[in-house]
Formats: C-alpha cells, structure tokens, sequence
C-alpha cells in the first residue's frame, strides 16, 4: 500500500504500525524512506526512535503518545546538534479547539482535526466533529490544520472551504482501484 500510494503522488505518508515490533517498523519505514525521497515525505506515528533511525520526514503524535511540548524540544536540540534534517516536523492528532491550542503552543508543526465526517474506525469515540467545528480550528491556528475522518472524494472541498491545508485519509486511497486517480481528483480541486 505504503509503494502505491508514493507511487500514486501523494505528498505524504504516515506510518501508523501500532503492533508492529521496533525492528519490522524499522525497515518498513526505511524501505519507505527510501523510495520516498525527493518526491514524497514520510511521517512514523508515536515512535521517534525509529523515525530518527530510519530518517524519516516527521513524527506523528496522537493523544496518549509522548509530550508535543517534550518531543518538540527534544527535536530542537536535535536539529542544532545536525541529528535531523532541518524540515523534520511534529504533528498532533486534536480533538478540540482547546488541545490544537495546546499543541500549537507546545510547538506542533501541524495538527490533524477530525473525524471531521462519520468513519467506522472512530464511531466508538462519538459524534463527527463536522465542518464548523473544523472552520474553527482552522481560523483558531496559525499552523496548518488537515481534516482526518471520513473523507471521500465529494468532501474534501468543504474541508479546504473550511480553513483546512489539506486532508489525511486512510480508506480514500486504500479503497481505491487506482490511487493515482485520486491523487490527480484531489489535486484538481
């Protein structure tokens, strides 16, 4: 999936392997890396270690992962001492205007809102949060907010209508017969 989706164009690709051990995500993401480089950026989700050793673009974190405040400064330090690339970037998973606040200030270098529409992987954690809850995140950052949670081809435009920079999705592309079809619709939107 991870090679269909860089070879498809998407712009960035996160690796979210929760169950996989510390050596299997490792070279996945490093065969990830390398096929991404130049064209495509690779975030990992929750480990920095193995973002760190397999050079990736970026760490995700979710609500429960390590500090924003902890690894963003951690990172700070790592880029002075030429550890990682200047555009490694932290992102946050928000659920609320008040934690994108937070993370912002913490020193997130993006966030991603949602579930901004229903999606059977987060039915359990209650209502989607809907397009005027994320028109207020976006108008409450500075840094950029991308839409996450039930996104399709038909609403990706009221997400960018609604302050988003962009959109992270999971079925859209895994879904699709031709990834490469989708990225060229997203793209023309």
């Amino acid at each position: 999936m991870i090679a269909q989706a860089l070879s498809a164009g998407v712009d960035w690709v996160q690796i979210r392997e929760k169950d996989l051990p510390g050596a299997a995500l490792l070279a996945l993401a490093g065969e990830a890396v390398a096929e991404a480089k130049g064209h495509s950026r690779v975030v990992i989700n929750d480990r920095l270690d193995v973002a760190m050793a397999a050079r990736a673009d970026g760490l995700h974190l979710g609500e429960t992962s390590l500090p924003v405040a902890q690894v963003a400064a951690w990172i700070c330090k790592a880029r002075a001492a030429g550890q990682v690339e200047k555009g490694f970037v932290v992102g946050a998973s928000c659920h609320s205007l008040e934690s994108a606040r937070q993370a912002e200030r913490d020193g997130a270098d993006y966030i991603f809102f949602g579930p901004a529409f229903a999606t059977p992987s987060k039915a359990a954690f209650g209502a989607p949060q809907g397009l005027e809850r994320l028109r207020e995140v976006c108008a409450g950052l500075r840094i950029p907010v991308l839409a996450i949670g039930g996104i399709t081809l038909e609403n990706v435009r009221p997400c960018i209508e609604a302050g988003a920079a962009g959109i992270a999705a999971i079925r859209l592309f895994q879904n699709a017969k031709d990834p490469a079809s989708v990225v060229a619709a997203l793209r023309d939107l």
